[in-house]
């Protein structure tokens, strides 16, 4: 990379990552934190330690492969959830203590930003849209923690995303991940039980009832567990999983359209990699959706957002 690069680090509970972008390219890397089998997750302390140890050399991965052949203009990175009052993980000091640092040494800008905001921007960048980000928009945040159905707007140049809907309980990518476990697949689930979906051919689906934009997915955990019990083929309970989950989210989709007609639907998050999901959500509702890659945690998210932060206070 010739122009000067941002520098992104993001350290969610599940994967320590770090990346650049240009202003229009970029690379990130990434790996996924070590997790015991047969556990359904990690403490935050030692998340926390993991991402501690990790992150040198993910920084050295960009060093190796010439991504940070470039000087660096300024460094973004996740230091909360989400962008309200109150949001708050300490896995994210890791990321936000080295990049304070970083920032602090190359005498350049830092730009605290949210989890949630960085998944946005990495979807709309991987989609071919960046440009939403200047607009209006409707999107899902569907990850391991947050199944949120959010009306964003832009924020100078970053994004504010208001809360519509999602789950009221149970998120998508935790009831994706106790139905791998229950199934005998390893922590987090989300690809071997969309590989495992695949193999079945069966439709079947629950119900599960909308209000206004919201719903609850604690009751399908009971639903897999008595499957289980029935003795019903691994791949036909994540089938049934992925079905009832997909036409949920569509049909919420639906209803947030009507009340703001002519928004587009982005799809950001670890979950919104699901490709059963992906085909209804395209087929449906004409939602548009990040590359495999940048729809499961990443810092590209964080190094777009710190450029466009960097260029609007003129410093390009």
């Amino acid at each position: 990379m010739s122009a000067p690069v941002c520098l992104g680090l993001d350290t969610s509970n599940y994967t320590t990552s770090a990346a650049v972008f240009d202003g229009t390219g970029g690379v990130n890397v990434g790996r996924l934190l070590d997790v015991p089998a047969g556990s359904l997750g990690l403490r935050q302390s030692d998340a926390l330690f993991q991402h501690v140890k990790r992150l040198p050399g993910l920084i050295a991965t960009l060093r190796e492969e010439g991504a940070l052949d470039s000087a660096i203009a300024a460094v973004g990175a996740s230091t909360r959830p989400r962008a309200v009052e109150g949001s708050y993980m300490p896995c994210f000091l890791a990321g936000e203590g080295h990049g304070r640092a970083a920032a602090g040494l190359l005498g350049v800008p830092f730009y605290p930003l949210s989890h949630q905001q960085g998944h946005l921007a990495a979807a709309a960048w991987s989609a071919g849209r960046l440009e939403l980000l200047d607009g209006p928009f409707l999107a899902w945040h569907l990850s391991g923690g947050t199944t949120e159905l959010l009306l964003v707007e832009p924020e100078g140049a970053n994004v504010r995303a208001e809360k519509l809907g999602g789950t009221s309980d149970l998120s998508a990518g935790q009831l994706i991940d106790r139905t791998g476990v229950k199934l005998g697949l390893a922590f987090p689930a989300g690809k071997a039980l969309d590989a495992l979906a695949e193999q079945s051919t069966a439709e079947e689906r629950f119900p599960v009832k909308i209000a206004e934009f919201t719903f609850s997915l604690s009751g399908m955990e009971n639903k897999v567990n008595a499957l289980a019990e029935q003795g019903r083929p691994p791949a036909e309970i994540a089938a049934f999983v992925l079905n009832t989950l997909s036409d949920v989210v569509c049909r919420t989709t639906r209803k947030a359209m009507q009340a703001h007609p002519g928004l587009p639907v982005l799809c950001s998050g670890g979950v919104a990699s699901n490709r059963l999901l992906r085909r209804e959500m395209e087929a449906r509702c004409g939602a548009l959706f990040a590359q495999p890659r940048y729809s499961t945690d990443n810092a590209m998210g964080a190094a777009i957002l710190a450029r466009r932060l960097w260029e609007r206070e003129g410093r390009a």
